[in-house]
């Protein structure tokens, strides 16, 4: 019988550890990314630059570049620089706009590009996916997967507390996301990908019933592999849809009409119990409140700021976000009054799993 396979584009090296980051001049030699450190690092406030400090005697070779923001026009004047001299990677240090910033340019040069992740606020850190702001809306680009991932767990156990929590939700977004991409495949016969879902399925679940926190490095290590399972989702489907459904549509919906409301993953998180509340996944549902309550996160508009008006209008707002998407928004079609009716029925949902 002929042995039938697929190819799949997956990073050379993931390294997720205390004092990862001092290997990074082995790491790139050894996977014959770059024998000589000839590598532009990219840093973003906070974190980035002591981590570049670190690396720099390793690196003799380097250029170091520094970013502000996550915007299309960062990753544009990022990709100018890039082309003054010949690089053998692009090294990006820092979060979650660094990286898509770092991604996007690379990918315009046609350089490989190494993940330094300073914290766990989303799955970018290991996703074929940039989301950059262009002329105030963020959009999605389609980027080449990191060659290598590294996360070391003395750095983002340095960073912000929040932005770690919030990877939790956009971690538990995925068990949305694909019962949004199962209801598609019977509604539109729109094709699955088991392999995909099997990846970002098992990063959820595995998040989902850890008893640890964000101080234990114990579950620190299993997020972090999440985040990178579902990265590697997407980049076995070819699309966002394992790790993306009516949860990010209202993610999206909100960033568009209440700019920097919360983060990423916060606002995953929080559309993700509500689409599964639509669902009727009664099961499900308690499972997530728990597991978002137990870690800090939000669970109502109220929780972000946002009133119930504001939060109806995002959701009758969500499905033009990805208009090609078929989610449990796009097939309940509510109208701002049913949405609303809903919103009410799902806040005293949650008064039965407050904890």
């Amino acid at each position: 019988m002929p042995l039938l396979a697929r190819s799949v584009l997956t990073p050379l090296h993931i390294d997720v550890r205390r004092g990862a980051v001092a290997d990074l001049g082995t790491i790139l030699a050894d996977g014959r990314i770059s024998a000589g450190g000839d590598v532009a690092v990219v840093v973003g406030p906070g974190q980035g630059t002591r981590v570049a400090e670190l690396i720099r005697p390793l690196l003799r070779s380097a250029d170091m570049f520094t970013v502000v923001g996550g915007s299309l026009d960062a990753a544009d004047d990022l990709g100018a620089k890039l082309r003054t001299r010949s690089y053998d990677a692009v090294v990006a240090i820092g979060g979650g706009k660094t990286i898509d910033v770092a991604k996007y340019a690379a990918t315009r040069r046609g350089l490989p590009m190494v993940t330094v992740a300073t914290s766990l606020a989303n799955d970018g850190i290991a996703s074929p996916v940039a989301s950059l702001v262009n002329e105030g809306i963020k959009g999605s680009y389609g980027v080449h997967i990191p060659i290598a991932v590294i996360v070391d767990l003395d750095f983002v156990e340095a960073g912000p507390e929040r932005h770690n929590r919030a990877g939790i939700g956009d971690v538990l977004s995925n068990i949305s996301a694909l019962a949004d991409w199962e209801l598609s495949r019977q509604v539109r016969d729109e094709p699955f990908d088991g392999l995909a879902a099997a990846l970002s399925r098992a990063g959820a679940e595995a998040v989902l019933n850890h008893p640890g926190d964000i101080g234990d490095d114990a579950f620190v290590t299993v997020l972090a592999e999440a985040l990178i399972s579902s990265g590697l989702a997407m980049a076995i489907d070819g699309t966002s849809r394992p790790c993306s459904g009516g949860c990010h549509e209202i993610m999206h919906a909100i960033d568009a009409l209440y700019p920097e409301t919360a983060s990423h993953g916060e606002l995953a998180g929080l559309g993700a119990l509500f689409c599964t509340f639509l669902r009727g996944d009664r099961r499900r549902f308690a499972e997530m409140s728990a597991c978002l309550s137990r870690h800090g996160l939000p669970r109502l508009p109220a929780d972000v700021g946002l009133t119930d008006e504001q939060f109806v209008e995002a959701v009758g707002f969500a499905p033009a976000t990805r208009p090609d998407r078929y989610t449990i928004l796009e097939h309940l079609a509510m109208s701002p009054e049913e949405t609303r009716r809903r919103l009410g029925d799902y806040a005293d949902e949650l008064c039965d799993h407050r904890g």
